[in-house]
């Protein structure tokens, strides 16, 4: 059973989430579910082994004071279009 669920976050992250997601060829839900699924997992085996997916997303967005968003979407647009 599938439920819909809001969540409130920040355009350019949801921006360059959007993109992601599509060049992965998935659904921002799908990206979502599975990465909450790996951080719920209660199976000790597979809380220790993370999934090609996740494996996929990690890294994607980066943290801190010092991100210039702007600057890094633009980069990462530039180099998508190798412009």
């Amino acid at each position: 059973m599938n439920t819909k669920l809001t969540l409130k976050l920040n355009n350019k992250v949801i921006e360059q989430a959007k993109i992601y997601a599509k060049e992965k060829d998935t659904s921002l839900s799908k990206l979502i579910e599975s990465y909450l699924e790996y951080l719920t997992s209660k199976n000790s085996s597979d809380a220790n082994e993370i999934t090609p997916l996740v494996k996929s997303i990690s890294g994607v967005l980066q943290s801190g004071k010092n991100l210039n968003v702007k600057k890094e979407y633009k980069k990462h647009i530039l180099k998508k279009y190798s412009l």
